[in-house]
């Protein structure tokens, strides 16, 4: 018995992989009812793998050295994750886990200031609006959307998530809302149309920023939603409300007190402010060496402590926090439906290559918001203790409003 198949049959457990080696010859690993069949395409998949798990895994689907015969990757990384729940262990034990000293000064060392942040922004937003046209929402909501039922589709989903965030800012009309890291437009636009405020949106997006103006003059609001391609720690002023929705993840930890002290200094003593981010359910650890890479360079995901600790330092009062387990894992599933669905359209704007990593990314996702550590924040915050209602009960009543209002 080879070395990897007793490693294998010991922590995969939720299925079997039968692996064709290049040269022909077979080894089936793991145990479990489901099962896969993976071919390796060179004599150095396996051991490059095995060096560093995290990362080859991805590069060698990417780059086509790895295929699946019988399925897609995003049943290779369930069979994975599945083996090793967060519930149950998860990577903790794992032999690949950084230590918690060494992954906290790599995490420190990693600085996002202004310039370094529109790299970041740049490298996986500005590779064209055609891409996401073809797998997001008509809104082009690029976050957790909110499932009240699971039979509902993207559109739906991401209709009531804009409309449970906008409840929660307790909005009044004609209130001035801040939209840090703004996307293409849909969040303000909604506010504006259910709640009648005046938004400004900051965007570091070049691409981003030219459709959400487009969109907005489009809606006719242009004149009370307004975008600019700013850093928000450049931004002066006072706002009623604050949102910022799926931008935390790449302030970066070192930013954390920065952030918050920021949008404290902005935001209006009788203000609101709510942020909605990926958060891990335990102690935050190092990126996922893949994501990083290819996808989201310079990102952080954030411990709730870690968020409480820096808002705490501001002085912000935390006055609702609320995390979403599950609804990540349905909205990336439409996602990555959606993308293989497309993946003509994909190839011929980008190229094979970079279907293989956009679908790996998106099935990591699946499975880490499904069995992995990690899930959905939403935490509310105020200066004054008396700037909101006593009970959450105005929430829904607001939220039940504003799907009416756009429903209509």
């Amino acid at each position: 018995m080879s070395l990897l198949k007793k490693l294998a049959d010991q922590h995969l457990t939720a299925g079997t992989i039968t692996l064709i080696r290049h040269d022909g010859t077979r080894e089936t690993i793991g145990s479990g009812r489901r099962a896969l069949t993976v071919k390796l395409h060179d004599s150095k998949v396996i051991g490059d793998i095995v060096r560093n798990p995290r990362l080859r895994l991805g590069e060698a689907y990417m780059d086509g050295r790895l295929t699946i015969e019988d399925g897609s990757i995003l049943d290779l990384l369930e069979i994975v994750q599945k083996s090793s729940r967060w519930e149950e262990g998860g990577l903790d034990s794992s032999p690949f886990a950084t230590s918690a000293l060494l992954g906290r000064a790599a995490r420190w060392l990693r600085r996002n200031n202004p310039v370094t942040s529109r790299r970041n922004v740049a490298h996986h937003y500005d590779i064209g609006n055609d891409l996401y046209a073809l797998f997001l929402d008509e809104r082009r909501q690029y976050s957790c959307g909110y499932v009240t039922d699971e039979a509902h589709g993207l559109e739906r989903i991401q209709a009531d998530k804009l409309a449970h965030i906008a409840a929660k800012l307790y909005l009044r009309e004609g209130d001035h809302v801040l939209d840090i890291g703004s996307g293409w437009g849909g969040l303000a636009i909604y506010l504006n149309k259910v709640a009648g405020v005046k938004v400004t949106g900051v965007t570091l997006s070049v691409e981003q920023l030219d459709y959400a103006r487009k969109a907005a003059k489009e809606a006719g609001v242009e004149d009370q939603v307004r975008f600019e391609l700013t850093d928000y720690r450049a931004l002066t002023g006072s706002y009623d409300r604050i949102v910022s929705v799926g931008m935390f993840e790449h302030v970066g930890e070192a930013h954390y007190q920065e952030f918050y002290r920021t949008c404290r200094e902005l935001l209006a003593d009788d203000g609101v402010m709510l942020v909605h981010t990926i958060g891990n359910f335990g102690p935050a650890s190092g990126p996922d060496p893949f994501t990083d890479k290819y996808i989201f360079p310079g990102y952080h995901i954030p411990s709730l402590s870690q968020m409480c600790a820096a808002s705490e330092k501001a002085r912000l009062i935390t006055t609702d926090i609320e995390t979403l387990r599950l609804h990540y894992t349905h909205t990336l599933r439409h996602w990555l439906e959606r993308c293989e669905a497309a993946k003509d359209q994909i190839v011929a704007l980008l190229d094979e290559k970079f279907y293989r990593m956009w679908c790996f990314y998106l099935a990591g996702g699946v499975v880490m918001f499904e069995d992995g550590g990690a899930g959905n924040y939403q935490a509310q915050y105020v200066k004054d203790r008396r700037a909101l209602p006593i009970t959450r009960d105005y929430m829904v009543e607001a939220e039940a409003r504003y799907r009416a209002i756009d429903a209509g």
